[in-house]
């Protein structure tokens, strides 16, 4: 039973990212969630009392992966330099993903002060994977440093969205370049 259960959470799961992908938030129902799984919709309110709760256990099980996935490619460089790099392109790669952007899509006024909290600590956790490249490269503060380096990634997210809807014309290569230029020399450098 309990095997089942799992099967159906993770059917839920699978679901809702389609979902949320296809059509952000809006698109997230429950009776959408039913008819994608087969599952009655009293049965989606089995493991969900509501939307944001499904989004919250989006976060909780994709969210580990995907750091997972960064600190991997970090750890394959061999210096400080390119393991910033590897950071920065791993979160482009992985807001190019559709899991991501099903969780991208979420309404954070949907989400209680608990859930919120939970995420911000989540991406806390992502931007400490980069503390100590920056450290290595000899930077006085590296904490301040990491959480500004985040804010160049989810502005270079921002541009791949906006050419996704009709924006800019740079391809995700270019924003990827132009993000760790940026991250890695500042302003001036190339």
């Amino acid at each position: 039973m309990a095997e089942h259960r799992q099967l159906q959470r993770a059917a839920l799961l699978d679901a809702a990212r389609s979902l949320l992908t296809e059509g952000g938030m809006d698109a997230l129902t429950f009776p959408a969630l039913a008819a994608r799984t087969g599952l009655a919709r009293s049965s989606v309110y089995e493991y969900f009392r509501s939307r944001a709760a499904v989004v919250e256990l989006l976060c909780e099980v994709d969210f580990p992966l995907w750091a997972a996935e960064i600190e991997a490619g970090m750890e394959s460089c061999d210096t400080a330099a390119a393991r910033i790099e590897a950071y920065v392109r791993g979160q482009l790669a992985l807001a190019g993903d559709p899991r991501h952007r099903a969780v991208a899509a979420i309404s954070a006024l949907e989400l209680d002060e608990a859930a919120r909290e939970r995420i911000r600590a989540a991406h806390g956790k992502l931007v400490g994977l980069v503390v100590q490249a920056l450290q290595d490269l000899g930077h006085e503060q590296p904490r301040l440093a990491a959480g500004l380096l985040q804010g160049i990634v989810e502005a270079a997210v921002r541009q791949a969205e906006q050419r996704a809807t009709g924006g800019p014309a740079e391809s995700p290569d270019v924003i990827a370049d132009a993000a760790v230029a940026l991250a890695l020399h500042g302003l001036g450098g190339s």
